[in-house]
C-alpha cells in the first residue's frame, strides 16, 4: 500500500451494497478528500438495483463484479458454516474482500473500505468476526470501516496518513438512529430498508437450497436463480418446477433456455410453465408426473386427459395427461 504525502488524493475502493451504511462510508471518506470508487458483487442471492441507484446519486464509479465458481463452492461448503439459515456470512465477506483487493490493485487505489458497523449483525459484524474475515482474506489491518473505525484497531491506511482516524466514527449496535441523523445531515433521502436483502437469510429459500444441495451437492448461478421461482417438487432424481403466475413463468422460461431444460405447458388452456431439471434423459415416469403437475395447476378443472406440449431445444412433442391427486402433490412437494 502506497503512503501518499501531499501530492495527489488517496484512493479508496468501497464495498458497496447501495444501502445506507455503504453510502455513509463513501461520504465520510469523500469528506476527507479521498477519491472513492465502489464495487458491488452481482450474484443471484442479492439484488443490485440499489447499488446502481446509490452510486449514481453519489456520482461515484461503480464496478459490478460477477461472482465466480469459487463463490458457489463456498456457498455449498463454507469453511465457517452458516448463520440462522443458509447464510455463510463470514466466508462470503472474506471472498468479497479478496476479490475487492484484486480489483483495488488493478485500479491503483490505496485501500479497501466497507460500511460495516460493529455489532450490527450477530454473525459477521462482531469485532472478532471482522478480525477473522480480515485474516481469511489476507488483509489484516488493511480494511477501513469508517462508521466504526474508532472502535477497531488502527489500520495501515490510518497510520500511514491516508485517512484521518479522528474524523471517522464509533457507531456500535443495531440501532440506526446515528446513521439516519447522518443521512439527514448529508441530504440523503432515498435508501433501502435495512432488513432483508440476501436470499440466503430467507427461511423458505434456504430450505429449498438445503434440499437442492442434499441431492445435487453443488449449486450454479442458474440453479440458484431457479430456486427463487415457482412450486418445487422432487420426482426421482429430478427437480420439477411449476410456475405460479405469468411473471413467474417468464423468469422460469429464461432460466430454462439458458440451462437447456425440458419444459411443458397445457395446450390451449391457461396454466403454468413447468420445467424438469436433472442429469441425463428424463424417464417416462418423471415425464408423466411432471405433466400431471402441469395439468393440476392449470385452469383445467375436468377429470379427463388433456394435451400437454413438451419442448426441449428445438424438439417438440405432445403427450396426454390428467391432473395428479392432492396426495401425490404433497408427497412430491419440496
Amino acid at each position: 500500500m502506497a503512503v501518499k504525502h501531499g501530492a495527489g488524493k488517496a484512493g479508496a475502493l468501497v464495498m458497496f451494497s447501495g444501502g445506507l451504511d455503504s453510502i455513509l462510508a463513501v461520504k465520510l471518506l469523500q469528506e476527507q478528500g479521498i477519491r472513492v470508487e465502489s464495487v458491488h458483487f452481482t450474484c443471484p442471492f442479492y439484488p443490485g438495483e440499489w447499488a446502481r441507484k446509490s452510486a449514481g446519486m453519489l456520482r461515484v464509479r461503480l464496478h459490478e463484479v460477477r461472482v465466480d465458481a469459487a463463490y458457489f463452492r463456498m456457498v455449498a461448503k463454507p469453511r465457517h458454516g452458516y448463520g440462522a439459515n443458509m447464510n455463510p456470512c463470514i466466508d462470503c465477506k472474506a471472498y468479497m474482500l479478496r476479490r475487492a483487493e484484486m480489483l483495488r490493485r488493478r485500479l491503483g487505489l490505496d485501500f479497501v473500505a466497507t460500511g460495516e458497523v460493529v455489532g450490527e449483525r450477530p454473525l459477521s459484524q462482531t469485532r472478532p468476526a471482522m478480525m477473522l474475515i480480515e485474516s481469511d482474506a489476507g488483509l489484516v489491518g488493511r480494511v477501513v470501516r469508517p462508521l466504526s473505525a474508532r472502535l477497531l484497531p488502527q489500520t495501515v491506511a490510518e497510520s500511514g496518513g491516508l485517512v484521518k482516524r479522528e474524523r471517522l466514527l464509533s457507531i456500535h449496535g443495531r440501532s440506526r438512529k446515528k446513521q439516519m441523523e447522518l443521512a439527514r445531515k448529508y441530504g440523503i433521502r432515498e435508501y433501502p430498508a435495512p432488513a432483508g436483502g440476501c436470499l440466503l437469510t430467507d427461511p423458505e429459500y434456504s430450505r429449498r437450497l438445503r434440499e437442492h444441495l442434499r441431492h445435487e451437492g453443488s449449486v450454479s448461478w442458474e440453479q440458484a436463480g431457479l430456486l427463487r421461482h415457482g412450486r418445487h417438487f422432487r420426482v426421482g432424481g429430478f427437480k420439477v418446477v411449476v410456475g405460479r403466475n405469468e411473471k413467474d413463468n417468464g423468469a422460469i422460461l429464461e432460466i430454462a433456455r439458458k440451462m437447456g431444460l425440458l419444459r411443458m405447458e397445457v395446450v390451449d388452456i391457461p396454466g403454468p410453465l413447468t420445467v424438469v431439471a436433472g442429469e441425463g434423459k428424463v424417464p417416462g415416469k418423471v415425464m408423466e408426473l411432471a405433466a400431471g403437475l402441469t395439468v393440476k395447476y392449470s385452469d383445467y378443472k375436468g377429470r379427463g386427459m388433456v394435451k400437454v406440449e413438451v419442448r426441449k431445444g428445438r424438439s417438440r412433442s405432445v403427450v396426454e395427461a390428467g391432473a395428479v391427486s392432492g396426495n401425490v402433490v404433497e408427497k412430491l412437494r419440496v
